[in-house]
């Protein structure tokens, strides 16, 4: 029989001076607004407006919605300076990659250079960010060229593609606008450092495999993204190669490799890389009209609209049999764009030392591509690559988007003539020597020496885009991730504790050697909040420790297992699942002769203990504040228990004895 039968001896063993505290209830509506604001409002928004005029209150709320007016006032010529180099070296590159990604989406090639002009403009008045730099990317101009093409062709119906690319736009803003607004931007949380990683390298190998068209000179291509059909269609058409595309090509890809080795090997040179693009399109253009390669298989822009940028307000297509398409692309690409565009801005942020509102950055990249999806553009995020220019030239405030916006409004007014003869295959170049830069290697062997599990997670995603297709890629490494987060919270970690010598600290036996455990105590420290997913586990996983405690104890001849202490100071909370599991953890403690004792509940813990009636059935003398305490009451009960037997065993003895005598 263990000790669990003898009651707490409280008339003899003093108690700790301070007990385990029941919080004071609260009424429902004040917990169910603190709740609100702990999940929705974690950086509380709204204290900057409490004890303000009303005046200054409209103030605050106009600087709020656009930041633009709140560093406005203090801009300067020196901010100017630096805002107009850093836009003009960003229009240098936003050109060639406008188009270049448009027609990776299947789209006129003039919706890259519209998508350039309006959506900088609004971002620089809402944005947060100092640093991001507006633009179309690759990534989310494959997936629109992908999840359209897959129910519209652009080539046999272009109006009809033209109008749900403007429509999945104008849905991916609307979905970024309501998720900044309900805050509910953790949803973008699920997309993890290592899913990132996979897919946008999948991504962009995929859009490089795309781009042999270009480089080939090939006519006719497959409308999939996978590996298997692009080399397929590559190698069928092996009899229309053209060999002067593919020098072209090849020549200005290395001409564009070496521009960025340079200027990541000094960084001073950032225009190097960044004028590359524009040299490039530059370069094959008067090559082209020199050469009249034209007329020789090598393909070019043609004619480019002049003009800014037609309304579009009534191509929204709602009314069409797609729109289902629409509103599933609007939403992935919404996502992806979200990801990315925050990501950028924070890493930047960080350089700086200044902090981006990612609620607020989501209602900006909403309002710009639903102003975009007004006025002839497609989706636009804050691409790494234009972002990166723009910091590495210096820009101070978000006014170089819109000197890039200026630029590209003179390009549509005056230049776009000057397009007609730039080749495709020097667009492809552009476009796998910015997606190279993607696929980062370095950061996939560092996830496997970090973290195996993030690493299957980046490779599924990478090889799911590769292998699959962009959606399915996405798809694997998004459940992967929720299926990480569903083990951490249906499997939460348990651990033995044990005493660290001349301390009153009891730490992890398996992290510290030189911990020791305590004989006849078995200390477990639960390492989650306890729920409903996780609580079955729990109770097996306690039964499975003190078994193998027990058998511990037996091999090693120590003493007999007494009491069993769960240390909850890391249970941040529980449900009613978890307050049932703790009082059958009760129940099969006393049915094995064992005691349990619980130290360190938390707030949350202890008031849905006590609104449980467990506190009652656990008794409040046998929950304490600290795993020391607990271990000193369970250290005296046993050395009572002791006592009791060995006055038992002697009292036996001396009647024996006396029965012997009178015999």
């Amino acid at each position: 029989m263990g000790t669990g039968d003898y009651d707490h001896p409280t008339s003899k063993f003093e108690q700790p001076a301070h007990k385990v505290a029941i919080p004071p209830p609260q009424p429902f509506i004040r917990s169910l607004k603190n709740a609100v604001k702990e999940t929705l409002f974690p950086d509380d928004p709204l204290r900057q407006f409490k004890g303000q005029p009303p005046a200054r209150r409209f103030i605050l709320g106009v600087q709020y919605v656009f930041p633009f007016f709140e560093w406005a006032a203090s801009y300067n010529l020196s901010f100017f300076k630096s805002d107009i180099i850093a836009g003009i070296t960003i229009a240098s590159l936003a050109i060639p990659q406008g188009i270049s990604y448009a027609k990776l989406a299947n789209l006129p090639p003039i919706l890259g250079l519209y998508s350039s002009f309006i959506p900088p403009l609004v971002y620089a008045m809402m944005g947060s960010s100092k640093d991001l730099a507006v633009g179309t990317v690759a990534v989310a101009s494959l997936l629109i060229g992908s999840m359209l093409g897959a129910v519209v062709n652009a080539n046999e119906d272009p109006k009809l593609y033209l109008h749900l690319a403007f429509t999945a736009t104008f849905i991916a803003g609307v979905f970024q606008v309501s998720l900044g607004i309900l805050r509910l931007g953790f949803i973008v949380d699920f997309l993890s450092h290592a899913t990132i990683i996979g897919f946008m390298g999948g991504a962009a190998t995929v859009v490089c495999l795309q781009q042999l068209k270009g480089i080939l000179g090939l006519e006719h291509f497959t409308h999939g993204t996978d590996l298997v059909s692009v080399l397929q269609s590559v190698f069928s058409q092996t009899h229309k190669w053209r060999w002067e595309s593919a020098v072209l090509g090849v020549c200005f890809l290395f001409y564009l490799l070496v521009a960025r080795y340079v200027s990541t090997k000094r960084p001073k040179l950032f225009w190097i890389s960044a004028m590359a693009p524009l040299t490039s399109v530059i370069l094959g253009s008067i090559l082209v009209y020199l050469t009249h390669a034209e007329k020789h298989g090598v393909q070019v822009i043609g004619e480019l609209k002049k003009g800014l940028n037609p309304i579009t307000i009534m191509d929204l297509s709602f009314g069409s049999q797609y729109l289902s398409t629409a509103i599933k692309t609007g939403i992935v690409t919404g996502v992806i764009a979200l990801a990315e565009g925050i990501a950028v801005g924070r890493s930047f942020a960080m350089f700086k030392n200044y902090n981006i509102d990612g609620n607020k950055e989501m209602i900006a990249f909403g309002m710009m591509n639903i102003a975009g999806s007004c006025t002839s553009c497609y989706l636009t995020t804050g691409p790494f690559s234009r972002s990166a220019v723009n910091f590495n030239a210096g820009c101070k405030t978000a006014v170089s988007n819109i000197v890039m916006a200026i630029a590209v409004m003179i390009t549509l007014l005056f230049l776009t003539p000057l397009f007609h003869y730039t080749p495709l295959v020097v667009l492809s170049s552009i476009i796998i020597s910015a997606m190279l830069g993607l696929i980062n290697y370095e950061e996939a062997i560092h996830l496997w020496n970090l973290d195996k599990f993030d690493f299957v997670v980046c490779m599924s995603a990478y090889f799911g885009v590769v292998f699959g297709s962009v959606e399915i890629g996405l798809v694997i490494a998004v459940a992967l991730s929720l299926l990480r987060v569903l083990m951490f919270v249906s499997r939460p970690k348990t651990m033995a504790l044990g005493h660290i010598p001349d301390s009153t600290i009891y730490r992890s036996i398996d992290q510290y050697q030189n911990a020791k455990s305590v004989p006849g105590i078995l200390i477990l420290q639960i390492d989650a909040p306890i729920y409903f997913t996780n609580s079955s586990y729990l109770r097996e996983r306690i039964s499975r420790w003190v078994d193998e405690e027990e058998d511990r104890l037996k091999c090693s001849e120590e003493n007999s297992l007494q009491y069993v202490i769960l240390a909850l100071s890391a249970v941040g909370n529980i449900d009613t699942s978890g307050i049932t599991m703790l009082g059958e953890v009760k129940k099969l403690m006393e049915r094995r002769g064992l005691k349990l004792v619980l130290a360190n509940p938390g707030g949350e813990v202890i008031k849905k203990m006590n609104k449980g009636k467990l506190i009652e059935v656990i008794r409040q003398e046998w929950i304490y504040l600290t795993v020391g305490e607990a271990v000193g009451a369970c250290n005296f009960m046993l050395h009572a228990y002791k006592n009791v037997e060995k006055q038992t065993s002697t009292g036996s003895s001396g009647k024996e004895s006396r029965n012997d005598n009178n015999v």
